[in-house]
């Protein structure tokens, strides 16, 4: 991580977040690309009419990406934009997309680099045909060098870093970390950060997150065969709801919290089965990389001035501050 940027983060982030305030899948490997919707075309904005293309690792039935999709066509309806979403979760195919994406010359690319070797051609192809590329969600190590306009995320090793610290609070000492994807970034920088900030033992678990059966019975095993486990440590909303159920059917004692939320998570932090939640903000994250690709084309504007990323998180969600949040959840929107 580049450490020297941070505090130069934070500022951007405020000082972004107080202007903005003011103011899936098409070619091979994915499924059809599909547009904002009717919202979408009933833009408040006067500027053209412009269209931005958003390129995403989603895996199907992922919920988290539900959240990005809606804070990215709540942009688009505002500022006169066509949103074109598209994704999959194999790097190649997301490639491709995005440079489906260029063939159509659209006006801007929003694009998560969770294998940044996959994106670095097609970002250079498009900055050649001069659409500008913003990044979010993943890729915060890698935006500067592959040659991104802005970024839209949080620094998950921070993240990591603080979800550790609380399991310390909290008296944990031997913590399962469930990555769903091996190799992608943003996940294996949070579980780096969990066991640079957590004092106990830390040790990584891959499971096939598509195949939600699976991790149910790789996370089941685990558990069983190893009884000092009590902390379990997920990165997405729909695995912390299945670990609740390996962790019964286990008979462990363990306890679970997690990374990410949706509108089951938070009904989970507040019936006392998930401790808490790290929330990144996707609907912000999905927001902010439309609108900064509107700002930049319709008035040169670029967050963090082209070095600094713009954060939108950690925010800690507990059962003490849940309900503050549930309203939002019940809209999807959180």
């Amino acid at each position: 991580m580049r450490r020297h940027h941070r505090s130069a983060a934070l500022t951007t982030a405020v000082l972004v977040g107080a202007l903005l305030a003011a103011g899936c899948s098409s070619g091979s490997g994915g499924k059809k690309s599909e547009t904002g919707g009717t919202d979408a075309a009933a833009g408040k904005a006067t500027t053209p009419r412009m269209t931005v293309a958003m390129v995403t690792h989603a895996a199907p039935g992922d919920t988290f990406w539900d959240l990005i999709r809606k804070g990215a066509q709540a942009a688009a309806a505002k500022d006169n934009i066509k949103l074109v979403y598209s994704s999959d979760p194999v790097a190649g195919n997301q490639a491709n997309l995005v440079q489906n994406a260029i063939d159509q010359k659209v006006d801007g690319i929003a694009l998560t680099a969770a294998k940044p070797d996959a994106m670095k051609g097609v970002v250079a192809k498009a900055k050649a045909a001069g659409i500008p590329v913003v990044g979010f969600n993943s890729g915060l190590d890698n935006w500067r060098e592959l040659g991104m306009l802005e970024y839209f995320g949080q620094d998950e090793n921070i993240a990591g870093q603080a979800f550790g610290a609380r399991l310390n609070q909290q008296g944990a000492k031997h913590a399962v970390c469930v990555i769903q994807e091996q190799g992608q970034v943003a996940l294996e920088a949070r579980c780096a950060g969990l066991k640079k900030g957590f004092k106990g033992t830390t040790e990584n678990l891959y499971v096939n997150g598509t195949d939600m059966p699976s991790v149910k019975s790789t996370l089941t095993a685990k558990l069983q065969k190893d009884s000092s486990i009590d902390q379990v440590v997920t990165l997405g909303a729909p695995i912390a709801m299945t670990a609740i159920q390996s962790v019964k059917d286990a008979g462990s004692k363990a306890k679970v919290a997690t990374f990410d939320l949706n509108k089951d998570l938070v009904a989970a932090i507040q019936g006392g089965d998930i401790q808490f939640a790290v929330d990144q903000q996707p609907y912000l994250q999905g927001y902010l990389a439309v609108d900064g690709l509107w700002l930049y084309k319709t008035n040169g504007n670029f967050s963090g001035g082209s070095a600094a990323p713009v954060l939108t998180g950690p925010a800690f969600v507990t059962k003490d501050n849940v309900d503050s949040v549930a309203e939002f959840a019940k809209k999807g929107t959180r």
